[in-house]
């Protein structure tokens, strides 16, 4: 299989039915940052914590479920959209590596490790990415709440381990001064 086509030459690109859009359109914006995301999870991986290692697989897993479920204006039944199952997964995560933290009683400057300052960045671009899908949830009725959620919780999840990561590896959190 050739890595180019040439069929986005002229600014349009093909959805998971083969129907084109501008690549400027709002859904391409939603999954392709969501893309951007997962990139970033990447950056991070391997780390040398299997079960944040074993996390991170998962939620990049989750994040091609993300993008196809976008990319998809009509799921099929054999179409990947995100569950219910999905947000259990990141809120079951999210309680299991916050039980390492102290409380948060503040806001918490993205520094840190680099693995921990790399899922800060993840975290904001994750942020953005649901933007864009709230923005085209706005346009298109047929978006799939629960991956709007998903990427709620994400970025939750991402804030944590980024704080769990800075933890085990003897960061000192630093707070912003006003």
């Amino acid at each position: 299989m050739k890595i180019y086509t040439g069929r986005g030459d002229d600014g349009l690109t093909d959805l998971r039915d083969m129907s084109q859009v501008s690549k400027s359109s709002p859904r391409i914006e939603a999954y392709g940052t969501v893309d951007e995301v997962n990139a970033l999870v990447g950056v991070v991986r391997p780390v040398a914590y299997e079960d944040i290692e074993e996390c991170l697989r998962e939620v990049q897993n989750h994040l091609h479920v993300v993008q196809a479920d976008f990319a998809t204006p009509e799921p099929s039944e054999d179409d990947p959209v995100v569950s219910e199952s999905h947000v259990t997964q990141v809120e079951d995560w999210i309680d299991e590596f916050d039980a390492e933290l102290e409380p948060l009683e503040q806001f918490v400057l993205p520094s840190g490790s680099e693995p921990g300052s790399q899922l800060h960045h993840a975290r904001a671009v994750c942020r953005r990415a649901e933007r864009r899908a709230v923005e085209l949830a706005g346009s298109q009725p047929e978006v799939n709440e629960q991956a709007i959620v998903y990427l709620n919780r994400l970025s939750d999840l991402l804030f944590t381990l980024a704080r769990v990561l800075n933890k085990r590896e003897g960061n000192r959190e630093e707070h912003p001064s006003y």
